[in-house]
């Protein structure tokens, strides 16, 4: 375990802490002992610095270290002791300062990278490997290691002022790059260079599929030698980009193995290519020999890579450099000789030479940004992209197709074959039809089958068929002019009808008449199953095969048109929406939702009579057109039946599932009725029964329409009420129940409508949440709450308080709550220990993983949580555990109820929350003898009338005043 021992100092002592720190300071001088390097001032601004330069190197120090840290605040240095936490520690040790010069607190992370191409040396390079096993600071415990593939990444929070010294604990003595990150920062440029290693490997990976396809077409010796070129740069690209890493688990020091491989395979491809390319064996035989000792030379340092990678890839990345020289002066020499494959290599063997005289500066340390080893990546892949474009050129020249010249006749004929159609020709004074090729073949017939008089195509046309087919022939021969253009159905031999499209046109004999009709025969039948499935996609439910809604409302209005014809045909409309299907949705899937809609409509048809309609309207909505009941006893009896039927458990994956609707139910009333509006009035009795709670048949009542615009009109005006400032917060005073003394406030949301007067917040809340009014509304409370809070401090100086503000379930699944209260923080200066957050259990039980995510980002900065309403609910313990509440707030219905039962249940709940290191609020307290029975009991906070109803903030102020006098500024 590493360890970390500071030597204390007293304030009363500091000269004599000073002298012995001296002392100590002259002692570790006199027996070599380590020095702390000088802090890097760090400032808010500064978003990435390297600390390679600043960071000390202390080599085979065993497993105990001793350093002195960089003088603090009080220009004092100490000594501290680390140990090693690795049996894998050689003893290598690095150490380095940061000093935090701003006012506020600075979250940083340190990034150590496994491998960097820059400085990794020609001979025996250093390939990469974990770099910092642990860091300890000289303050605090030793930091949490980010999850990180690439490099070792850390993280650390600098307070105010604060001079902190870091030793890490090395696993290798080489540490070729620190940097100190802020860490969104650093994801940024991780997303982006992402993002651009997507693209080079996407890039490699066509390039290479491409390549190999040319081989198997075009069997040229030269196109698998870039090909095989194009799969090493992709598995090199692979190695360098960390891509490998998420295909198969690499240890750190595999990594060494795969990367020294990569780069073998690099420079043997190399090799390979230049020599099948300018095709070396036909200028000389020995070079074809010096070539494949090369080779064979490079296979063998797959095996040295097993045992010493450095080694290995210190050769390849030689052999790639004398390659290339070679390879100029080899494209010299034949180039001179005019030697077109030489020629044509000049362009990308330029581009290599540029390529390794960077990769040169690179490894040498001359240059060293960090964009230099993806930017030489994306390189290698635009090098063999124009090798690619070379080869191609080659391999392919003069290698067209020799066209001659066709006859009209016999362009025609290659047309029609292409096409795919099928020659018609009817022989009339023979009456003779044959089709070539043979249609009989296509329709599973003998050959020939359909090969004779035109009237032996009859009996095998669709019935619906027959006339017409008979009569367009009939017309053609008559006339004796025009053209044919017939569609018509014709079975095949398994009983399908296939559809058959005829073009064709007569041709005239000496004497005037038809001798003969000749054209074309296509099968059209996909394109008509096309249009069936589009017409029937067009009206009807893809999912379930019911009407649509656009298909329900036709059919509503043809029976509202018959309606006024007589008593007998009373339609009632019923809207009929499913229960917390949502939540089904969620939990099973899109799959089991889907099937669980597929039973459902099977149910339902059941209790249909032909004349009923049945539609999805939406979602989990249905629509019924009752038809076949009139009496309202009988109609209300067929709304129940179908509320049963919905009841039904279905049993899905060994669940049993067990669902409810709510059911809006509109009848016909005067001849004035139109199909959407009756629909309309139908949809707003099944959302007041959803708005009851659910499972229940609603019938409609025209009150329901004001209703629903009274709703819009109040929706729009919420929209309007921020701009014009008609919300306000008041807060309701939270005591404690020992003292009695002010301990904070519930910040409450008042409307003030300039025609309706105030309005509760249980009558505009939800229609917030139903819109995207609520994360304004969210984000104005927040705002509000802490401004009043900062005001009263700088009215009465600091306070002993804290402040409650609401949360919605909409904020809490929102991804941006996060940011928005960051944001609102650093604008009001507010202490983030100042505030709570107040959620109700049924907000986590809508998604309760992201809600635990939210929910500990937003206690990581600091702010309180309290779960409301508790004892109403479910009121799951797990929550108080699985949940960082630090708070629990009791419902008034627990809190007020005498029983006994309540009152063991209301003792048991408080224990509970105590031995959970939690506080707890009673709401609804109603005398002063159930407040001194509950602080008795351990509860911490009350909140009721009994302590002070909800007031404006400068009656807040004025309060605070008084209870507070001695905290008044001068």
């Amino acid at each position: 375990m590493t360890t970390n021992r500071m030597l204390p100092f007293s304030p009363a002592g500091r000269l004599i802490a000073v002298i012995a720190a001296l002392f100590l300071s002259a002692l570790a001088l006199m027996a070599g002992a380590a020095q702390a390097a000088e802090p890097v001032k760090i400032s808010r601004d500064d978003t990435a610095l390297d600390l390679t330069a600043t960071t000390e190197i202390y080599a085979n120090q065993g497993e105990a270290f001793q350093v002195s840290t960089a003088a603090g605040a009080d220009g004092i240095r100490r000594r501290i002791e680390v140990r090693s936490s690795s049996d894998n520690h050689q003893g290598d040790w690095a150490v380095f300062a940061l000093a935090n010069v701003s006012d506020e607190q600075l979250e940083r992370v340190i990034v150590a990278p496994h491998f960097r191409l820059v400085n990794s040396k020609l001979f025996w390079p250093d390939l990469g490997s974990q770099r910092i096993i642990a860091i300890t600071p000289s303050e605090g415990f030793a930091l949490d290691r980010q999850p990180s593939d690439e490099a070792d990444v850390f993280r650390i929070t600098l307070n105010p002022g604060a001079v902190i010294t870091f030793v890490a604990e090395l696993a290798t003595p080489e540490l070729p790059q620190i940097y100190l990150w802020e860490p969104d920062a650093y994801k940024d440029t991780i997303n982006a260079f992402t993002l651009y290693r997507g693209i080079v490997l996407g890039i490699a990976g066509l390039l290479a599929v491409f390549l190999t396809i040319l081989f198997v077409v075009k069997g040229t010796s030269m196109l698998p030698a870039t090909a095989a070129l194009a799969w090493a740069v992709l598995g090199y690209i692979c190695v360098d980009f960390g891509f490998l890493g998420k295909l198969v688990s690499i240890a750190s020091a595999d990594q060494r193995i795969w990367r020294a491989c990569a780069e073998v395979a690099l420079a043997s491809s190399f090799v390979i290519f230049l020599f099948t390319y300018l095709n070396l064996n036909r200028w000389h035989t020995h070079l074809g020999y010096l070539t494949l000792a090369w080779v064979l030379g490079l296979a063998l340092l797959f095996g040295v890579a097993i045992y010493d990678p450095s080694i290995a890839a210190g050769v390849a990345r030689l052999s790639f450099a004398l390659t290339a020289t070679l390879g100029l002066l080899l494209i010299v020499y034949l180039g001179l000789n005019r030697y077109d494959r030489a020629i044509l290599l000049v362009p990308a063997w330029g581009l290599i030479l540029v390529w390794i005289f960077g990769a040169w500066l690179t490894i040498t340390g001359r240059l060293d940004n960090d964009i230099i080893q993806p930017a030489l990546g994306g390189g290698l892949v635009l090098i063999v992209l124009l090798i690619g474009f070379t080869v191609m050129q080659h391999a392919f020249a003069g290698g067209a197709f020799q066209q001659g010249l066709f006859s009209d006749l016999e362009r025609q004929s290659l047309a029609l074959t292409g096409s795919g159609d099928m020659v018609w020709d009817w022989d009339v004074a023979r009456d003779r039809v044959v089709t070539i090729p043979d249609v009989s073949v296509k329709l599973g017939l003998s050959p020939g089958a359909m090969h004779g008089a035109a009237r032996n195509w009859l009996p095998r046309l669709h019935p619906d068929d027959r006339d017409r087919f008979r009569a367009t022939l009939d017309v053609l021969l008559e006339h004796r002019r025009g053209r044919l253009n017939h569609e018509f159905r014709i079975r095949a031999e398994d009983g399908h009808f296939h559809w058959l499209l005829i073009r064709a046109r007569p041709v005239l004999g000496s004497n005037g008449e038809v001798i003969r009709c000749v054209g074309t025969v296509v099968d059209v039948t996909e394109q008509k199953n096309s249009i069936d499935r589009l017409l029937q996609d067009a009206l009807h439910d893809n999912l379930t095969g019911l009407p649509n809604r656009q298909l329900f409302l036709d059919r509503l209005q043809g029976v509202l048109a018959l309606a006024p014809g007589g008593e007998t045909l009373r339609p009632t409309v019923m809207v009929i929406d499913i229960d917390r299907y949502k939540l089904v949705n969620d939990a099973l899937g899109i799959a089991a939702g889907d099937n669980i809609l597929i039973a459902l409509t099977r149910r339902l048809r059941r209790l249909l009579k032909p004349q009923d309609t049945l539609a999805r309207l939406s979602g989990d909505q249905f629509g019924l057109i009752l038809t076949s009941e009139r009496d309202p006893a009988k109609i209300a009896d067929f709304a129940d039946a179908v509320s049963k039927a919905i009841m039904v458990p279905i049993n899905f994956a060994n669940r049993e599932i067990i669902l409810t609707a709510s059911i809006g139910l509109a009848s016909f009333v005067d001849q004035q009725e139109n199909a959407s509006g009756m629909l309309s009035d139908a949809e707003l009795a099944m959302y007041r029964a959803k708005r009851a709670g659910g499972n229940r048949v609603e019938p409609f009542q025209p009150a329901f329409r004001d209703f629903g615009a009274d709703r819009l009109q109040l929706e729009s005006d919420l929209r309007r009420a921020l701009e014009r400032k008609e919300l306000s917060m008041v807060y309701q005073p939270i005591a404690g129940l020992e003292d009695v003394e002010i301990a904070g406030f519930e910040a409450l949301m008042r409307w003030e409508h300039p025609k309706r007067g105030s309005i509760p917040p249980s009558e505009f809340i939800p229609i917030a949440e139903a819109s995207d009014i609520i994360n304004m509304l969210g984000i104005f409370a927040l705002e509000q709450a802490t401004n009043d809070l900062m005001g009263w401090e700088n009215q009465t100086g600091e306070l002993p308080i804290f402040v409650s503000i609401n949360l919605s379930s909409a904020q809490l699944l929102n991804n941006e709550l996060y940011d928005d209260v960051r944001s609102v923080l650093a604008k009001t200066h507010c202490d983030p220990s100042r505030l709570k957050l107040e959620l109700t259990e049924s907000m986590v039980m809508e998604n309760p993983e992201q809600a635990r995510l939210v929910l500990e980002k937003l206690k990581d900065i600091g702010l309180g949580l309290a779960l409301d309403d508790f004892g109403t609910g479910y009121s799951s313990l797990a929550y108080l555990t699985r949940f960082p509440f630090d708070t629990i707030k009791l419902d008034k219905a627990l809190v007020c109820d005498t029983s006994d039962r309540k009152s063991t249940v209301l003792r048991a709940v408080i224990s509970m929350a105590r031995e959970l290191d939690m506080k707890v609020v009673a709401e609804g307290i109603e005398s002063n003898d159930d407040a001194i029975e509950l602080a008795k009991m351990g509860c911490t906070y009350g909140q009721s009338y009994l302590f002070g109803p909800p007031m404006a903030s400068e009656s807040v102020l004025r309060l605070l005043k008084e209870r507070f006098p001695l905290t008044k500024r001068a």
